[in-house]
């Protein structure tokens, strides 16, 4: 079998919580990879805005997730209040489809997902369902990006953002930027605005060097381009399997 990325050295900056499958993925097309998380995820400092919207689940709608760990995060608190059961009266969208496959995970059934994996996107598949007055539960990083939820309040609905965790950037340690220094990436994959913003500040824009510069979506896309980055290349969808196919085309062209 071809090994696509055979010899590459491919830097990856996504949360230890969801990296063990793309890493797979690329060690698969031979990669050699270094898994160097940028953020680590944290519970709410206040947990009580989450814990009454598990409490009061069935009010909602429409629950809307934008991250696999909005959905473990919720799940969790309706577990505490012994509300899971109440999901079945909620109709569930999720923001691309690792997220729709963690809802899945839970029992849940996802009706709403955007081919592209944007909040915009969701808000354009679900738009011609929603009603006025309809009320929308969106649990979110605390530092989440605010587009889907503005959308949602000029079409009129009522939206309760929670937040369901929180990030904060990772320490680079002195053997992570000498592993930088020393053995500089061929391909460097990032999966966020914010993570982009962090490795710039922690690393700086020297360590990226000559590597090719892989994004897994337009946003993303977007700000490394505002930070003069250039993107090598764009995964068509948010999932491990697209970054790979990204990486892979900014290898070879």
């Amino acid at each position: 079998m071809e090994r696509r990325l055979d010899g590459k050295r491919v830097l990856v900056t996504r949360p230890k919580e969801r990296v063990e499958e793309l890493c797979f993925l690329l060690e698969d097309e031979g990669a050699e990879v270094l898994s160097l998380p940028l953020l680590e995820l944290h519970p709410p400092e206040d947990s009580r805005p989450l814990a009454a919207a598990a409490e009061a689940i069935q009010r909602y709608r429409w629950v809307v997730f934008a991250s696999p760990s909005a959905v473990e995060a919720l799940m969790e608190a309706l577990r505490e209040a012994g509300t899971a059961d109440r999901m079945g009266l909620v109709r569930v969208a999720a923001v691309g489809p690792r997220t729709a496959r963690t809802a899945e995970g839970y029992g849940l059934k996802v009706v709403a997902e955007p081919p592209e994996g944007t909040g915009l996107g969701l808000y354009e598949v679900i738009r011609d369902d929603l009603q006025p007055e309809d009320e929308v539960l969106l649990p979110a990083a605390e530092e989440g990006r605010r587009e889907l939820e503005l959308a949602l309040r000029e079409q009129g609905v009522r939206v309760t953002r929670v937040t369901a965790y929180r990030s904060t950037p990772a320490t680079l340690s002195p053997e992570a930027q000498e592993a930088l220094r020393t053995a500089p990436p061929d391909v460097v994959l990032f999966a966020s605005p914010r993570t982009v913003e962090v490795f710039l500040e922690a690393a700086g824009r020297e360590r990226l060097g000559q590597a090719r510069v892989v994004a897994i979506g337009p946003t993303t896309a977007a700000a490394l381009a505002r930070l003069g980055v250039e993107v090598a290349a764009v995964a068509e969808r948010p999932t491990p399997e697209g970054l790979v196919d990204a990486a892979i085309r900014a290898v070879h062209g």
